[in-house]
């Protein structure tokens, strides 16, 4: 069967036809055929393909279309072809033998809608009548399968937009800088599930999923560019939750842009910009101001409005509901719209996006189901987008279509196995002392159990099922080994626990200046992540100054701009963890982990933060701390380790979940206040009822009765 890789094009029609064709071919293993692909950079500009077929039987064919009736100078269009493809792969050593070039390059053309064809040998053209020719009429290929293997490479590779673009000067063979440059070669280009993602177009919405590190930003940012380089006259937006998030897909996009182009993007046509905005224009703008004015809808809000109206958590989400149900008749705008971290976003902001849209709604929205390890996943396309007058929904997945509406993304390329697993375990409290009141550790689980395994978990023991044991593992599919295969997992990661702030300061310093001076790591390969927010300023300000003492540099991410999250080659960057989100680095330094271990009224959003703040790391994390909180906190990363870097624990029941979820709900702090104030209350009554200085009957009656029955309700649902 020929794998199909749809992409779009100005030829939408004969790009059906000829892969409904191709679809339906049988006995026809290891081939491929990519639609709208690829583009070729020449000095006129992009110059894009319309189908290429690949297959170690007969090379690669170039495929022409034409999408009406008129075939005049499809001959010289076949040989512009040619030409451009052949310059392309002569840029490749591996496919040159001397002065010729290895891979064997055909063309032809298809006119589906053509009939009375007259066929030329020298340049071969079909319709649907005669396409089966095709096969007849090609030359065989003189390929070897090394020689295929490596066609397929240059084919597939759409981009090396991986490879760290700052030179490195290494003198020490296995030093921490050779190490990473090593790591960074060998994911340098993009894998086929990641090509694909990025080619496959689908009129209308299409979702990406995967975890931290799966590619999900790059793919996202060279589907922009793509879709800009064939379809330079749409209004195309990127959008995003972290505003550090925005320079770097916007390096991305024109990284790949002028790859595949050879000229830089059109930024007016194609706009990256933060999913909030203010007044003001440039880079204020964002898509929900954009969205107001652009609707006439008078009720814009700032964040601090928003925060008094809706609450700091939903503030966000509240002003996107009044928006949609304030818009009369949708005003669209764009022609593709892309939103990346829509994990972070509600269905309301995503619905901005869709009514924004023009016809066919070209809506892709990217998220990684375990970024917040929350209870509750995205809801589907019918939930998010809602109903039509006719009862139907607006937005269903086709499972039929050539291109996929519902891309997964296994593999993560950022955080090796043990890092991951480590962070997961932590996140969830797989290994946690058992709380008695949920009889679990647990802090948190999925609603859904299958999300497991479509992030690159399998099952290593037990069931995962509700109410069974299970033990969760990840395999090379799903972690690649050279990850980890670099240093041992001791180095990979540490957990250290200090007596005192001031050491946790020395020894972060003394670090960061080994990791400069002799582990030849560039200031930018570190980043130092403080978990609480509200207080990385100060938590920060010792080992700055101590750094800049030494003759250091060093920055908070987002202070000088809030786009910006690495400033300069020569800074070392300090963040606190919303700053830290969607960015990487090879040596990650977490400080004050004693605060992610517990904590009263918000355990879960601590215990997200440490998960987030682990996962940011490609190659080595160290998590600092002090006090006895960190002491349990590392005696749980110990049982971690312990087990072979798996997750082993019982799957939650509903019931039990929905009670992880009570008693370990975020509460706000007026919420707080009034629960220990009762257990305080409580714990009086308590007290001077044993000391008998109050006796039972003392309380009025009715107020005993409320409180036997909430009692009596409670232990029944417990048993349950």
């Amino acid at each position: 069967m020929v794998t199909v890789i749809p992409g779009t094009s100005t030829k939408p029609e004969a790009s059906r036809l000829l892969a409904d064709y191709f679809e339906g071919l049988t006995g026809m293993d290891d081939t491929y055929l990519y639609t709208g692909y690829p583009i070729i950079g020449t000095a006129n500009g992009p110059y894009p393909i319309d189908a290429v077929f690949l297959s170690s039987k007969y090379g690669l064919v170039i495929i022409d279309l034409i999408e009406g009736k008129d075939i005049t100078g499809y001959e010289e269009k076949q040989d512009e072809s040619y030409n451009k493809m052949e310059s392309k792969l002569r840029n490749y050593k591996e496919l040159t033998s001397k002065r010729q070039l290895r891979a064997s390059i055909s063309v032809v053309t298809f006119a589906p809608t053509v009939n009375n064809l007259v066929q030329n040998l020298d340049y071969p053209i079909y319709n649907m009548n005669n396409l089966d020719d095709l096969f007849d009429d090609l030359e065989e290929s003189p390929y070897t399968e090394e020689d295929f293997k490596k066609l397929l490479s240059v084919l597939q590779s759409i981009s090396t937009i991986r490879n760290n673009r700052t030179s490195r000067k290494i003198t020490k063979k296995d030093s921490r800088g050779d190490k990473l440059r090593k790591v960074e070669d060998s994911i340098a280009n993009l894998d086929n599930q990641q090509s694909r993602a990025v080619i496959e177009t689908v009129d209308g919405v299409q979702r990406i999923r995967g975890l931290a590190g799966s590619g999900k930003t790059i793919v996202l940012a060279l589907k922009a560019a793509y879709l800009h380089a064939q379809h330079p006259d749409w209004k195309i937006a990127v959008t995003f939750n972290t505003r550090a998030l925005k320079g770097q897909i916007r390096d991305f996009i024109s990284t790949f842009y002028i790859e595949q182009t050879n000229q830089p993007p059109n930024w007016d046509n194609l706009n990256i910009i933060h999913a909030w905005g203010a007044p003001g224009g440039g880079e204020k703008n964002g898509l929900y101001y954009t969205f107001c004015q652009h609707q006439e809808i008078n009720k814009y809000k700032d964040f601090r409005e928003a925060a008094n109206i809706f609450g700091y958590d939903h503030a966000f989400s509240g002003v996107c509901k009044e928006a949609i149900e304030n818009m009369n008749t949708s005003v669209p705008l764009y022609d593709a719209l892309l939103v990346d971290e829509a994990q972070d976003f509600s269905k309301y902001f995503l619905r901005i996006c869709y009514e924004f849209l023009k016809e066919p709604k070209r809506l892709v929205y990217a998220y990684d189901e375990l970024q917040n390890l929350s209870g509750s996943s995205l809801p589907s396309p019918e939930e998010i987008f809602g109903i039509l007058p006719s009862g139907k929904p607006k937005v269903k997945f086709d499972e039929t279509s050539h291109a996929s509406q519902d891309i997964i993304l296994e593999k993560c390329y950022r955080n090796p196995r043990p890092t991951l697993v480590t962070a997961h375990a932590l996140g969830f409290g797989v290994y946690r002392n058992v709380d008695k009141r949920t009889g679990t550790g647990l802090v948190q689980m999925f609603d859904n159990k299958e999300l497991w395994t479509e992030v690159g978990y399998r099952v290593a023991e037990g069931d995962l099922s509700e109410g069974h044991e299970v033990v969760l593992k990840r395999d090379e599919k799903s972690s690649p080994k050279f990850l980890e295969e670099h240093s041992s997992i001791d180095d990979l990661i540490q957990f250290n626990c200090f007596e005192r702030e001031i050491d946790q300061t020395e020894w972060l310093v003394s670090q960061i200046v080994k990791n400069i001076e002799e582990d030849e790591l560039l200031p930018t390969d570190i980043i130092v992540i403080n978990p609480d927010p509200l207080k990385t300023k100060g938590a920060v300000a010792a080992a700055r100054a101590k750094l800049y003492e030494l003759g250091y540099n060093t920055h908070i991410a987002g202070v000088a701009s809030p786009d910006v999250f690495f400033e300069n080659a020569n800074s070392v960057t300090f963040t606190g963890i919303y700053r830290a989100k969607g960015n990487e680095a090879a040596m990650v330094y977490i400080i004050n982990g004693q605060d992610c271990y517990e904590s009263f009224g918000n355990l879960p959003t601590v215990r997200n933060r440490l998960f987030t703040a682990i996962t940011r790391s490609k190659a080595w994390v160290r998590v600092l701390g002090v006090g006895t909180q960190m002491e349990k906190l590392i005696t749980e990363y110990k049982k971690v380790k312990n087990h072979n870097y798996t997750l082993e624990f019982n799957y939650p029941t509903k019931e039990q979940q929905k009670n992880i979820n009570l008693i370990n709900r975020d509460m706000s702090v007026a919420e707080k206040k009034r629960v220990k104030d009762a257990n305080k209350s409580i714990g009086e009554i308590n007290k001077i009822l044993a000391e008998g200085l109050l006796n039972v009957e003392d309380i009025d009656e009715e107020q005993r009765k409320i409180l036997l029955s909430l009692l009596k309700k409670s232990e029944v649902d417990a048993d349950e």
